[in-house]
């Protein structure tokens, strides 16, 4: 698939991503965060809108959002609740005193948005998009005619850098086709996504990314009729040329394509085990 690079972006800068929109980059690069999270500073009538304060233990991170929004922060979004697009909240909460933005039914238990949300509500000049699939709470946001594109904030859900880790209970795969299926009805010009640089002409990757999970999913059933097996032998001979510290994550996925295969009677538990229909 054609994904992105970028050079590593500088921390703690406010770099500009188009008239009215900054990132801020934090401090927390791995394999499943490539240089880091993305905060994004939405400047509006009524002060900054924070998108994703970014992990709990970047204290400069935080300290990064108050400066470049001179402190004047309107409201806290979040996209969805895992902890390196969370874990700022509080902190940036205490600071600011800004109400918090987020899905109606948070996956965690220590997170419950001021404003609760739904498929298609509206906040701050844009309309949210409930996206499971990564996670079940995931929102987009669709920014219309920013500077004349389309944008919207794909977060998790579509990345330029990487294909996105479903990880069950709260990754569902059915639920990520779905969601892959949805972007790919609407007409966006740019992403803007939770990690790594911005993606113009998103939906041939989001093409790319709904084809490859399908191909996947042919797969595993084809290695099924050899079965059975433990999710671990599928992974293993399916990701064998995987980079080792991402093989958990693939095993993960495995088991959401299993789960999925499972409701649509195409595959069966045995214990550890799975074996086709």
């Amino acid at each position: 698939m054609p994904f992105l690079t970028e050079p590593e972006p500088e921390r703690g800068a406010s770099l500009a991503v188009m008239p009215g929109i900054r990132r801020i980059v934090a401090n927390n690069p791995g394999p499943m965060t490539y240089f880091g999270t993305n905060t994004y500073l939405l400047d509006t009538a009524d002060g900054v809108v924070v998108l994703d304060p970014g992990p709990a233990d970047d204290h400069q991170h935080v300290g990064a959002i108050l400066r470049h929004s001179g402190g004047q922060i309107a409201m806290i979004l979040v996209s969805h609740t895992h902890h390196d697009h969370v874990g700022a909240v509080p902190a940036l909460q205490q600071a600011t005193g800004a109400p918090t933005v987020g899905f109606r039914n948070s996956a965690i238990a220590d997170f419950d948005a001021d404003v609760k949300l739904d498929h298609g509500g509206s906040i701050a000049g844009m309309v949210a998009l409930h996206t499971p699939g990564h996670a079940s709470d995931h929102l987009c946001f669709a920014l219309p005619a920013a500077s004349g594109e389309r944008v919207l904030f794909s977060a998790d859900h579509v990345m330029s850098w990487s294909t996105s880790i479903v990880s069950p209970p709260g990754g569902d795969m059915a639920d990520y086709f779905a969601s892959l299926k949805l972007l790919l009805d609407r007409d966006d010009d740019l992403y803007l996504p939770g990690h790594g640089p911005p993606l113009r002409e998103p939906r041939a990757l989001v093409r790319e990314m709904l084809t490859h999970r399908m191909i996947r999913e042919q797969a595993i059933a084809k290695k099924l009729k050899d079965g059975p097996f433990d999710t671990f032998a599928i992974m293993d001979a399916l990701y064998s040329q995987l980079n080792p510290r991402l093989r958990k994550a693939a095993e993960r996925n495995v088991l959401a394509h299993l789960l999925k295969m499972e409701a649509e009677g195409k595959a069966v538990r045995e214990g550890e085990l799975w074996r086709a229909v």
